[in-house]
């Protein structure tokens, strides 16, 4: 069973994958308006007709659960029940979806006519569709899609309307909801709108959980939300979240449902919309609010090329088979269903790997372009390569992912050369070629004159657009590439001893990379295998030897990681040369920045990703989870404490750079 496959060793070179088909093909000969009218009878749970939305708003609030909590805040705030009640009827009708297929039909047409401009091709598995519309029919669905467009919510309702399956309803940040009209025709194309943080309001999380379950229970409609939480601005996976996931899974644990499948979805882009919008984002530069205007502003992109897409939608996997032997489901036997639990540390434990293996199966099912390993290859080499080096490079780079389980998309029967060339030509804004050299460029900037800040801020524009290309790939070298560092920094071929250093590193990353809790000596067996396998070091007892063909390939797996290991240091050195003992979190990002941004002005650092936020913040939650830096509150505000000895030993063990040292 999938469930099963979900905690069993991978052999990623033996998995099979399904074929995929182009839906924008025969849209590309029939008419939009036809189409987008046509009959819709979409496969139902059990054969049930959904219920109205008024009946499902009625049924949740007089579930017993939330007339228990509007009695709780009623006993605690002093109001009376009628008036909690009011205020969970008014926070229901801020949250809850309007589902009318008529808007569905028009953003069908709509989208029709935007998805045939804006992609060559959306492949989607047909197999992975008929899993889909059998699993809908035998229990609730929940459809946790990756998230790196805007574009994917988008994308999954226009899919399941094609393929005539239930339209989803799906969870939506509250900053849809100020888009005049665009946010009322989301929320009447099944989008519901919460907020993104609860803080401590019991009610809004009784009126929110409540919702979410009661339409799983009754099989409304498959439930869609990102495990990740928001879009990843960098296209790694991010740390996923288990508070929605819980409310999914609950009704199962509670024995309200025989079970609950989760279908993870993979969606991938030759090229991503917003990516010079997210690299500024990273950048500093502060998010554009959702508008209205802002979306009609954005129509330019119509006139863009984005190549291909593709979303695979992976085999569902069942609550029940999961939780089996992990979850004593007797535990809530010992209360009324109706009353609010905390999940136990055995739940939450659960939950949290749960969560971080369905999110390895959205990143093994991502397909992968051409373009990402050029990325990987001109972000290794700054000064750019002639062609005719990166043809063979990424030849053999191509054969190096596939033999590591990469699911790459590459043309068949093409010549190597036509098929750099023509990724060169999609992603040119990120590059110049000349002369047969290729590098990357600022090639879309104004000719005037610039301060030395503002040249390195564009450089850096360009350098992060690349590397989310190049993050789509890490999952596939993360662990050889792991190994291939600690092999480095052991210095000793001892395996015990390269282990230990395999293991500090994979500890350090656990917030920069998904890498599943507990699975280290896993982790560690599969990057040997791999290696072994591959010719480029022999696994013995006690050693671990690289054979004599291997430096290239431990070469290429070290530079992988070098903008991780460098961005680290960097903050681990500003902690302890530059850091005050009043420096608030709130500071701790900006100043950073201004740090690293000092020393690339020196020349004593090259690597540009050292100025992502997102590497910031995750090098942060590092030290402070290693209790390298605590986190002290002084009245309104929360302070940084660092412990010195703690952050040079950790940058110590990383293995200092010479390129930041004074």
């Amino acid at each position: 069973m999938a469930s099963r496959a979900l905690y069993s060793p991978r052999h990623p070179v033996l998995k099979k994958r399904d074929d995929f088909e182009d839906v924008l093909e025969e849209r590309r000969r029939s008419s939009d308006l036809r189409y987008a009218l046509r009959c819709y009878t979409p496969t139902l749970y059990k054969g049930l007709v959904p219920c109205k939305v008024s009946m499902l708003k009625s049924i949740v609030l007089q579930s017993d659960h939330l007339q228990c909590v509007i009695k709780q805040v009623s006993s605690e705030s002093g109001d009376s029940t009628e008036c909690v009640a009011e205020e969970a009827s008014l926070i229901l009708d801020e949250m809850a979806h309007r589902m009318q297929l008529s808007t569905v039909r028009f953003f069908v047409f709509t989208l029709s006519k935007a998805f045939k401009r804006l992609f060559r091709s959306v492949c989607v598995n047909e197999e992975g569709i008929q899993r889909l519309q059998q699993a809908v029919q035998e229990h609730p669905v929940v459809l946790l899609p990756s998230h790196r467009s805007y574009m994917d919510f988008l994308m999954m309702s226009y899919l399941l309307y094609m393929f005539d399956l239930p339209l989803p309803v799906i969870a939506a940040g509250m900053d849809f909801m100020s888009m005049k009209f665009i946010g009322e025709m989301l929320r009447m194309s099944g989008a519901f709108f919460i907020r993104r943080s609860f803080g401590g309001d019991k009610l809004y999380w009784a009126v929110f959980s409540e919702y979410v379950k009661t339409m799983l229970r009754k099989g409304y409609a498959p439930i869609e939300f990102f495990l990740e939480g928001t879009r990843s601005r960098t296209c790694k996976s991010l740390t996923p979240k288990t508070g929605l996931l819980n409310i999914v899974m609950e009704p199962f644990f509670k024995g309200e449902l025989f079970d609950v499948s989760l279908v993870p979805v993979s969606i991938s882009y030759e090229r991503v919309l917003e990516e010079s919008l997210y690299a500024r984002e990273l950048l500093g530069v502060p998010k554009p609010k959702e508008s209205t205007s802002g979306l009609l502003k954005a129509r330019r992109v119509l006139s863009e090329d984005y190549g291909s897409m593709h979303v695979y939608f992976g085999h569902p996997v069942s609550v029940r088979s999961l939780a089996e032997g992990k979850i004593k489901r007797s535990q809530y036997n010992l209360l009324p269903r109706y009353i609010p639990q905390k999940p136990s540390v055995d739940t939450h434990e659960f939950l949290n790997d749960a969560a971080f293996r369905l999110v390895r199966i959205q990143e093994e099912n991502m397909v992968l372009k051409p373009w990402v390993l050029i990325a990987t290859l001109l972000l290794q080499n700054p000064d750019g390569m002639d062609l005719s080096s990166l043809t063979e490079q990424t030849d053999w780079l191509r054969h190096l992912a596939l033999a590591f389980g990469a699911f790459l998309d590459w043309p068949d029967h093409e010549a190597c050369s036509e098929v750099i060339s023509c990724s060169l030509a999609l992603h040119r804004r990120l590059l110049s070629v000349s002369a047969g050299h290729v590098q990357l460029s600022v090639t879309d900037a104004p000719q005037v004159e610039t301060t030395p800040e503002e040249a390195v801020f564009q450089r850096a524009v360009v350098v992060l657009s690349c590397a989310s290309y190049r993050n789509q790939i890490l999952h596939v070298f993360l662990r050889p590439a792991l190994l291939a560092v600690a092999m480095q920094s052991a210095n000793s071929s001892r395996k015990d001893d390269i282990y230990n250093c395999f293991n500090f590193l994979r500890n350090m990353f656990s917030n920069e990379f998904i890498l599943c809790p507990g699975d280290s000596v896993q982790d560690f067996e599969e990057a040997c295998y791999l290696l072994m396998k591959r010719g480029v070091l022999q696994v013995l007892e006690h050693e671990i030897v690289m054979s004599a063909s291997g430096q290239s390939t431990l070469a290429f797996l070290c530079s992988v990681l070098e903008p991780f290991l460098q961005g680290y240091q960097v903050v681990c050195r500003y902690l302890c040369e530059e850091t005050n003992e009043n420096l608030t979190e709130k500071e701790f990002i900006p100043a950073v920045r201004s740090f690293a941004l000092k020393l690339i002005l020196a020349g004593r650092l090259k690597c540009c990703e050292a100025l992502s936020s997102d590497l910031q913040k995750n090098a942060l939650a590092a030290l402070l989870r290693l209790k390298a830096v605590r986190k002290v509150k002084v009245g309104d505000q929360v302070t940084l404490k660092v412990n010195k000895i703690a952050v040079n030993s950790l940058e110590d063990t990383m293995g200092k750079s010479d390129v930041i040292s004074k």
